[in-house]
C-alpha cells in the first residue's frame, strides 16, 4: 500500500468522480484508475461501486476512508515538521472555531499571531463544535476552539478549558432596555419575540433548553441565522436574542443584559487529537493564545468573561481539566 494510492482513493471518495479526481491530483485518469485497482487487489475488496457511472463507497471503502485521511494528514505533518527542523521558518495552522469565537475573540488573536509569525499560514474553519470535533478526528484540523462538554466519547481528544463566559440577552440600543433592570430572568422571555440561530449552534440549543426548563416554548420571530445575521436582525428590532457576551464588542448599536441567576454559562476549550503530536506551528499558536488571554486586562474581559488558564499552565502541555458537571453550565 502506497501513500499515493491512498491519496488517489481519498480524491475519488471526495469527488465521486474518477476524471475529476485525476484532474485534482494532476495525474492521467487511466493511471489513477490503475492505482485504485491495484489498491483494491492488495486489500482484497472493492472500494467503490461503479454502477452506471454512479460512484459510491463500498463498506470496505467507508471503513478505509477515515484511516486513509488520518494517514495522509500525519504524512503532511511529518513533512512540515522535518522542514521546520531543517530551518524553514514557515508552517501552517488549520484552526477550527465556533462562529461566536470568530466574531469575537479570534480576530484579534490571529492578528497578533500573524504579526509575530508572518511565515505561518493560517487556515480557519468556522462551524459548530460537533462538526469541528468531527473534522479534528478526520485529521482536517490541527486545533479547534469548541464549547464544552465534548460532544464525543472518543478518548483520543484532549481539551483544555481556556475561557468561561456568561450568556446575555441582546437588544437594540435604539429601544428601551428589555425590562428596565440590570439583569433579566429567562422567564421574562416568555412573551418576547426571539431571533434564533440555525441548528448546529451551541447557543441555540442552550437557549431552547433553558426556556423549556422554565416551562415555555420561545416565540421565534426569525429562525435560522448565522451569528452576524442574528445580531443585525436584533439591531433592526425584530426581536431579542441570547448570545455570548464577547460578540458584542464593537457593536455600539446593541445592548447586552446579563441573565439573572441561574445564569447560563459556557466553557470554551482548545481541543486537539491526542494521537498526533502537534506541529511546531500549532504549538506556537497554542502558546500564543494562552499568552494573549493571560495578557487581557479586567477592562478587556469585562464582567462576563473569565480566563481559566494560569501562568503555570500557559506554556505546558494540554490537559483535560473539565468534568462538564458545573451547575448552570451549558453544553
Amino acid at each position: 500500500m502506497q501513500f499515493q494510492q491512498l491519496a488517489y482513493f481519498v480524491a475519488v471518495a471526495r469527488t465521486r468522480h474518477f476524471t475529476r479526481a485525476a484532474e485534482l491530483s494532476r495525474v492521467a485518469q487511466p493511471s489513477l484508475s490503475k492505482q485504485i485497482r491495484s489498491l483494491e487487489r492488495e486489500l482484497g475488496a472493492p472500494l467503490f461501486s461503479r454502477a452506471r457511472g454512479n460512484i459510491t463507497l463500498t463498506p470496505a471503502g467507508e471503513a478505509l476512508l477515515p484511516l486513509a485521511q488520518r494517514m495522509l494528514t500525519d504524512l503532511e505533518t511529518a513533512r512540515r515538521e522535518v522542514a521546520e527542523l531543517a530551518g524553514v521558518r514557515r508552517g501552517r495552522v488549520r484552526l477550527g472555531a465556533t462562529p461566536s469565537l470568530c466574531a469575537g475573540l479570534l480576530a484579534d488573536v490571529l492578528a497578533h499571531f500573524h504579526t509575530r509569525f508572518p511565515g505561518i499560514e493560517l487556515q480557519v474553519e468556522e462551524s459548530g463544535s460537533r462538526d469541528l470535533i468531527r473534522d479534528l478526528g478526520r485529521g482536517e484540523l490541527d486545533l479547534a476552539l469548541i464549547i464544552l462538554p465534548l460532544q464525543s466519547s472518543d478518548p483520543d481528544f484532549s481539551t483544555t478549558p481556556i475561557l468561561r463566559e456568561n450568556l446575555v440577552v441582546v437588544s437594540p440600543m435604539s429601544q428601551p432596555s428589555p425590562n428596565g433592570r440590570a439583569s433579566i430572568r429567562i422567564t421574562e422571555l416568555r412573551e418576547r419575540a426571539l431571533v434564533m440561530f440555525r441548528r448546529g449552534y451551541d447557543v441555540r440549543e442552550a437557549t431552547l433548553r433553558a426556556c423549556r426548563a422554565a416551562g415555555f416554548e420561545p416565540d421565534l420571530a426569525v429562525e435560522g441565522g448565522e451569528m452576524d445575521a442574528v445580531l443585525r436582525f436584533v439591531e433592526a428590532g425584530l426581536g431579542l436574542a441570547v448570545v455570548p457576551s464577547m460578540v458584542l464588542k464593537n457593536r455600539p448599536g446593541l445592548r447586552g443584559t446579563p441573565l439573572a441567576r441561574p445564569r447560563l454559562l459556557r466553557t470554551v476549550a482548545l481541543a486537539r487529537r491526542k494521537d498526533v503530536e502537534p506541529s511546531h506551528s500549532a504549538d506556537a499558536f497554542r502558546r500564543h493564545l494562552n499568552e494573549y488571554l493571560l495578557g487581557m486586562s479586567k477592562e478587556d474581559l469585562g464582567p462576563d468573561l473569565e480566563v481559566l488558564i494560569s501562568d503555570a499552565s500557559a506554556g505546558g502541555p494540554e490537559e483535560d481539566r473539565f468534568s462538564g458537571r458545573n451547575t448552570g453550565e451549558i453544553p
